[in-house]
């Protein structure tokens, strides 16, 4: 696999993980006991915690990274098992 294409797939599965991961401990104004301000969404959170969301992203995803790194580099699963499997070929 080239390094371009082991780039990208690890792009890709970051951005997913990421959108998995935004919702984890996020508390709005009436769960935390706050007043609502006129103007503000009631669902809006209170607080972000962005930093710690963007690590445990890249950790998860450095993790299912090399787990498919090493289904690819060994040959664990192939196209034709998928194939197979999904009842594409006989």
């Amino acid at each position: 696999m080239a390094w371009s294409t082991a780039a990208a797939i690890y792009f890709i599965i970051w951005w997913v993980v990421l959108f998995a991961v935004l919702p984890f401990g996020v508390r709005n104004s009436a769960e935390e006991g706050l007043a609502i301000e006129t103007g503000h969404d009631p669902g809006a959170p209170t607080e972000l915690g962005m930093g710690k969301k963007l690590v445990w992203t890249t950790v998860i995803t450095s993790v299912l990274f090399a787990i498919c790194w090493v289904i690819y580099v060994y040959r664990l699963v192939t196209l034709e098992e998928l194939g197979t499997l999904w009842g594409l070929l006989r």
